[in-house]
Order: structure tokens, then sequence, then C-alpha cells
């Protein structure tokens, strides 16, 4: 018989601080050491924040823009022993690059108001309660329902900010409190403007959580998914009809916590790896599971039905994922874009490499989630793929009907984050409008943001925006639209 609802939220939260207070006591006994690659050159934090309207332009900035280009990452306001500092756990801060009528009004940075963050910055709490073991909010930000979410995954609610950066509260949306974790990797159906998201929650290893919230940011229904050893569930992935829930081999892991990991999860080549799907509507019972060979995939690029009634799903597949760091992604390891095909009728899946290049962060215009597309955007891999040696790299675009490749390279010294697409007005064709990222000096000097147009990649930047100083290597970001945000947001 499961717990009442308040009690369980009360047990919880007395475990989580137990745990916490379990764990800072093993991690005053590791010994000091100031080795980390995440805490240095281009990873490393930037801790002041920062505002400025004195932004140089080369080029022309399309001027139906108006919103603002997002990025959120890791930046740790203080860290105690960097030998047991992991890249993944840093203090969230958001930069953001204001642009209207073909200007860039100003650049500014600003720390997520966790309450781990608050404290340490002497600020007072915001609203609502943060949720989960840790609380620094760090790995995606988005527009839904009106209004702007910094998210994490892990079980933490996310935190509403406004236009300026400024964080407002803890919640998971506009649902009343249901006490279900959240994602980082939440995916937002175009036609419905519903978001779907599959939750895992570091204190809960036997079960996952599948959340549907409509439009308006209410909570429509949840499915508590059996699974073994903690999987860590990164992202998910939807069609139409259904949403693709990856139970594969990073787990939670004792011995990891041991070691002094502030994040628990470790390779587990002895799980079995697995891919389930879950109709809409649907309850656990219905899901039905594929298995395939040991993998992990911290980012699916997309998923459609077929006619047959099979399903497809593309994503970025790592042979293997944390095998032995605590500090961050830093073993090396195959890294391939696969397609997956779950036939409906025999219960078996094939994979096809779409492309062997490294690569990570794929996008596409989101309009086609969930449908069929021919485009996919992602970045090669140089900046990760061995952080003591940080190399410069390109954005790419995959035509997923002629399988060839077109690639922008930034230069020796430009390392370019996530690059997200951002569709013209009007647009008829899947690939019209522009790709825009942050783009790192390797020499750590000021970074800047890049604006391709999307149907020219190689041609280069049509505008190129100077900021006035470095940006540190994060994680997701996002085009804010502005004007799809609600009336207090101007």
């Amino acid at each position: 018989m499961p717990w009442p609802k308040p009690l369980s939220s009360m047990l919880k939260n007395t475990l989580s601080k137990s745990i916490q207070y379990s764990a800072d006591i093993l991690h005053s006994r590791i010994p000091y050491s100031h080795d980390n690659p995440y805490l240095d050159g281009i990873f490393a934090p930037q801790r002041q924040e920062h505002f400025s309207t004195q932004l140089t332009v080369e080029g022309q900035i399309p001027a139906e823009l108006d919103g603002a280009l997002m990025r959120i990452g890791p930046n740790p306001i203080t860290v105690k022993n960097p030998r047991i500092y992991h890249w993944f756990t840093g203090d969230g801060m958001i930069h953001a690059l204001r642009l209207k009528g073909g200007e860039a009004h100003w650049y500014k940075s600003q720390y997520v108001g966790a309450d781990s963050v608050q404290k340490k910055l002497h600020r007072p709490l915001i609203p609502g309660k943060s949720r989960g073991v840790a609380d620094p909010v760090n790995t995606n930000i988005i527009n839904f329902a009106g209004k702007i979410w910094a998210l994490v995954e892990a079980g933490a609610y996310p935190i509403e900010v406004n236009s300026e950066l400024e964080s407002k509260r803890h919640h998971l949306f506009e649902s009343d409190d249901p006490d279900l974790p959240f994602s980082a990797h939440p995916h937002i159906d175009p036609d419905t403007g519903d978001i779907h998201a599959v939750c895992y929650d570091g204190l809960t290893h036997n079960k996952v959580f599948y959340l549907h919230i409509d439009a308006k940011g209410k909570l429509k229904n949840h499915v508590e998914i059996p699974v073994k050893h903690g999987p860590m569930v990164h992202d998910c992935a939807i069609t139409k009809s259904q949403v693709l829930i990856l139970d594969l081999n990073v787990n939670f892991s004792v011995r990891s916590a041991l070691k002094g990991s502030l994040l628990p999860y470790q390779w587990n080549p002895k799980h079995q790896a697995r891919i389930g799907l879950l109709p809409f509507g649907g309850s656990a019972k219905d899901i039905r599971w594929y298995n395939i060979d040991p993998c992990f995939i911290f980012h699916t690029m997309n998923a459609y039905d077929l006619n047959t009634g099979d399903v497809v799903m593309d994503a970025v597949v790592h042979s293997n994922a944390m095998l032995h760091s605590i500090q961050g992604p830093i073993e090396e390891h195959d890294i391939r874009l696969e397609r997956f095909i779950f036939d409906q009728g025999t219960g078996k899946v094939s994979r096809t490499v779409l492309s062997d290049t490294k690569q990570e962060f794929p996008r596409i215009n989101d309009a086609y989630t969930g449908r069929q597309y021919r485009y996919a955007y992602s970045i090669s891999f140089g900046e990760f793929d061995d952080p003591y040696k940080v190399s410069g790299n390109s954005v790419m675009c995959l035509n997923l009907r002629t399988r060839t490749t077109e690639s922008y390279f930034f230069g020796d010294n430009w390392v370019t984050g996530e690059a997200i697409f951002v569709a013209r007005e009007g647009a008829e064709a899947e690939n019209d409008g522009w790709l825009m990222s942050y783009v790192h000096a390797v020499d750590c000097g000021p970074s800047k943001v890049v604006i391709l147009d999307a149907q020219h990649i190689a041609d280069g930047p049509i505008a190129t925006i100077h900021l006035p100083v470095r940006v540190p290597v994060g994680f997701h970001c996002n085009w804010i639209d502005y004007r799809k945000l609600r009336a207090n947001y101007s």
C-alpha cells in the first residue's frame, strides 16, 4: 500500500537531507586535488554575472528575430574539492543575447536561483520547493505555457525565470504540487503544445515516470514504470501517438557514491538495455519493450510512426558512457548517429548508422517533432572528446534523404556549442531558417554568437555578435521568442 502523499513527500525530504549529510561527510574525507579539466580553460567558471549593451556586430542580424538566444550550463560558485567535482552538477547560469529589429540589444548572464545558489549568494530563497537530493538547475531552458523555465534531471522541479533572467519560483509548471520528478529533456508536441517527458528520481531506483502535461502547464497524466538498477534517463522521444522510454546502461552506483562521486551513476554492462514504446494515454502494462545491445543515449534526434505500424527513432548512440571518471565524460568511445526501427510485428529492432562522425547535441526544426523529417543538425564532438586537449569543431547538417552532410568549421581556435534551428516566419521548406549557437574561444578570449543560413551552412556566418566576456562551454540553448511570452514577461 503506497504512503499517503504528504507523508511520502516528508519522508523523501528527510531521506534527501540524510543522504546529503552523509555525502558531505564522505566528501570531506577525500584528499584534495586541484586537477579537473572541467574547471579549467573553456570550461572554467565565469563567476561574475554580467550585463552589457555594448555589442559589436559583423554582418546583418535577421530583422524578424524578436527574442533571446538563451544558453544554460554549469557555473559553480564554489568548489570544495576539484578532485570530485562533476561537470554535470555545477550551479546553473543562464546566458542570454537579446535580438530585435536586426540589432543586438544586450547580453546578460545570471545564476539560476536554486536554494543552494541563493544561499551561496546571500539572496532570499524563491517561492516553492526545490525537490530532489541536489538542486542546481543547469541543463536546459525552454519556453512553455507562455513562460521561460530552467530545467534539470533527476527529480528537481523546473524554475521559472522572467525575460530579464530573474528566478521567480520552483514549480512543475502550472500543475498542483503532485510531488513527481521532472526531466531536462521534455518534448513538445507541435500540434497540441503538450509536453511529454520521461523522468527519473535520484531517490527512487525501481521506477521511472512518464509525465504528460497540457499546453497550459497542467498535469494531464502520469505513469509509473517499473525498472531495475536505477537507470539514468537523460532524454526520451515522442511520435504522434507514443513516447519512447530509454532504459539503458548507465545506472545508479553505490560504488561510485563511495568513491565520492557527486553524480553516482556509472556504466553497467550487466543491465539489459531496452527501449519501450508507451502509447499516449496508456499504462505501464501497455509498454512494448525491445531489448538492444549495451549502449547509452544522452540525446535523441527525433522519432515518428510509419504507416506499417513500425516506429523510427534517430539518436546519438554512445558505445559506453560514465565508465570510470567521476568528473565528466572523459573516456574515449564510439559515438554515432543511428536509426532504430521498431518492428511491431516481430518485436525486433534494427539499427543502422546514419553518420559515423563523432557528434552530439542533435537538433531539428521543432515543428517536425514526432513527424517524418529530412534535416538533422548537430555539432562534431571535438570539444568533449578529450577535455584536456580541446580543439575546434564544426556545426553539421545531415540530409536524411540523400545521406549527405554539409558543415561549417569555425576555425582551429573556436568551439561551437549546441546549434539550434530557428524557422523563418511563414517558411514552407523544413530548412528555411537559421542556425544559431554560442561559440567559444579555445584561448579563453571573449565568446561570440554566430548565425548561419540553415540552407547554406557552408557559406559561413550571416551575422556574428561579439560578446564582452568569455562564456563557459555549457549544455543546451533555445531561441526564446518574446512574442510568445505572456504580457508580464515583456
